[in-house]
């Protein structure tokens, strides 16, 4: 029941966000004009309220102000975000159907063989809208302080511990898999189905390791309750420049964060996919947004189509090696 209550709790919280970024929009009073007087679709294949949802609204909000056109969120949440996604491959390539994803949508590819879209060959990448780092913690229990010094506890006794995660196939489950490929290393996976309780025993000690997103880390490491040991991203984060990165710790080449994106299907023109991509690189410039999605955890991004296009190509190969050389497979 606790779990529960701690649920509907995080998702009230998540709704209010919403709200209070709707409300950072402001009428410039310059429109340009729209593609068209039809509505925009922002598919969004995950539940109201969560990250996902919260930038599609967002973004959807900004072009509705900017281009007096309406814009519309469709939640399709379902099998992993593979419902949702399989519809906006579907959709018609004319700019009135895009989709707000996360990285998952890349990863869950090589983990679902039969997952019914190609994220290469069925979409057109617009933009990278955001990141939010991912930061290696343990419980205090785990008398580490380094991510260098855990290295050497779990080489000391290989297959003694075990870290959480919030299921097979998430980004933490995928981060841990790729450090122990990179250190030579035997920790035990332990999945739970959600983040929620994962959370709560490693807090509570019954599992010694655990990947969050930093924004959750956080609040918990300031009152005691875990420890941060490293970031899993290149660069250190802002929000926590104390906390050095997983190269620093020796680990080289890692390179491993949340991030999201904006989509359209396949075959969306050049100039309707470059116009969008414009103006969701201004909505990203914009302070108000950037220190909102900053309280979400999130990072700004932006940049060329193609820099999305290129990092789904690489994440696609990344953890398609992955997941095969640990040998991972779905529940």
């Amino acid at each position: 029941m606790a779990r529960r209550g701690g649920m509907h709790i995080a998702r009230r919280r998540a709704m209010v966000a919403i709200t209070s970024l709707l409300c950072t929009v402001a009428p410039t009073g310059l429109h340009a004009q729209g593609m068209s007087d039809r509505p925009i679709t922002i598919v969004v294949p995950f539940t109201p309220g969560t990250g996902i949802d919260i930038l599609g609204r967002l973004v959807g909000e900004h072009l509705r102000q900017r281009w007096n056109q309406p814009v519309v969120v469709d939640n399709k949440p379902g099998a992993s975000g593979s419902i949702g996604t399989q519809n906006a491959a579907r959709a018609a390539p004319d700019g009135h159907t895009l989709m707000m994803t996360a990285n998952t949508f890349v990863t869950n590819v090589p983990l679902y063989p039969n997952i019914g879209y190609d994220p290469v060959a069925d979409f057109a990448a617009i933009i990278k809208v955001a990141t939010g780092d991912l930061v290696l913690t343990v419980n205090p229990s785990v008398k580490v302080n380094s991510a260098a010094a855990l290295l050497d506890l779990a080489r000391a006794q290989p297959g003694g511990l075990k870290y959480a995660s919030p299921g097979v196939g998430t980004p933490q489950h995928l981060f841990m898999e790729l450090f122990k490929l990179a250190t030579r290393t035997d920790i035990v996976h332990v999945p739970y189905r959600g983040s929620a309780g994962a959370v709560q025993d490693v807090v509570a000690g019954h599992v010694g390791i655990m990947v969050m997103p930093l924004h959750t880390a956080l609040p918990l490491e300031r009152t005691g309750k875990i420890k941060l040991l490293a970031i899993g991203s290149e660069r250190r984060s802002p929000m926590a420049n104390d906390v050095p990165t997983l190269i620093e710790e020796g680990v080289a080449g890692f390179n491993v964060d949340l991030w999201y994106g904006l989509f359209a299907p396949a075959r969306t023109p050049a100039d309707v996919v470059a116009r969008l991509n414009s103006e969701v690189n201004a909505i990203l410039a914009l302070d108000p947004v950037r220190v909102v999605l900053r309280d979400q955890g999130l990072e700004p991004a932006g940049g060329a189509p193609d820099a999305l296009a290129s990092l789904m190509r690489t994440d696609l190969a990344k953890w398609q090696k992955v997941i095969r050389d640990a040998n991972i497979k779905p529940e």
